[in-house]
């Protein structure tokens, strides 16, 4: 089975076969898109400049965070068989973690350097540049998808436009996770924090504050349904002090 588109029509790129021991029949390109190309260039370059420093400070979070790890499990364990992407992957520490209990994962980001720094750390596995906007494989050909955090940079009309194209990738049925941030204790729902310095290093990028009524009916209007919401409080002192929003949502038809 090939659910991941091979050609990418005009926007070319080297293809290689993606999935450990075959277990993903895909093809997966290294693909670079042009500047410009989706209007989030700003947000690419941010995440390549800071991807290092990124990956040192997350890749073992979840030994701290027992309520992801069950929730990415419950995701799995409801989704059933069939190809799983993580969208918005960063450096892949979601991705490895959903791959050691499933056979069939994907990881996409819009950051060349963060789909490099998961290709190191996981060889095995398929990884792709790819904007959640523009997502590089066929309609209704996943079975789940997750996106923690993923969101948080998008504009309403963006973050709308997100829920359409990962219900024209999931199959009937299928299973959405997101993650999102609501308020911390300067910021509220609904508000925004423009960041200039993040990781160590100059950046120059907007971070959404949500609402999970909002955020639901933007996946309902997308043709979700929701079958689960979770709200906490920060974990720790070494997580950055907001309260998040999990939901898990579930495509109708």
């Amino acid at each position: 089975m090939s659910y991941i588109l091979g050609e990418f029509g005009s926007l070319g790129g080297k293809c290689r076969a993606g999935g450990a021991d075959g277990r993903v029949a895909a093809f997966v390109c290294g693909l670079r898109l042009p500047a410009g190309d989706d209007g989030r260039m700003s947000l690419r370059d941010t995440y390549d400049t800071v991807a290092r420093a990124y990956d040192a400070r997350l890749a073992d979070e979840f030994d701290r965070k027992p309520l992801d790890r069950a929730l990415l499990a419950a995701f799995l364990e409801l989704t059933g068989p069939g190809p799983v992407a993580d969208v918005g992957c960063g450096p892949g520490h979601v991705t490895r973690f959903l791959a050691a209990r499933h056979p069939d994962v994907l990881g996409l980001d819009l950051s060349p350097r963060m789909i490099e720094i998961a290709r190191e750390r996981a060889p095995g596995l398929p990884f792709a540049v790819a904007s959640m906007l523009s997502l590089p494989v066929a309609d209704g050909a996943l079975a789940g998808a997750v996106a923690l955090y993923s969101i948080i940079h998008l504009s309403p009309p963006e973050r709308t436009a997100a829920f359409r194209e990962l219900a024209r990738a999931l199959r009937g049925g299928g299973r959405l996770l997101v993650s999102f941030h609501l308020d911390s204790p300067d910021l509220p729902a609904g508000g925004t924090a423009h960041l200039t310095s993040w990781f160590g290093s100059e950046v120059d990028v907007d971070v959404h504050f949500l609402d999970a009524a909002s955020v639901s009916a933007d996946l309902a209007a997308a043709g979700f349904r929701i079958e689960s919401t979770l709200l906490r409080e920060p974990l720790d002192q070494a997580e950055f002090p907001s309260r998040r929003a999990y939901l898990l949502a579930r495509l109708t038809g």
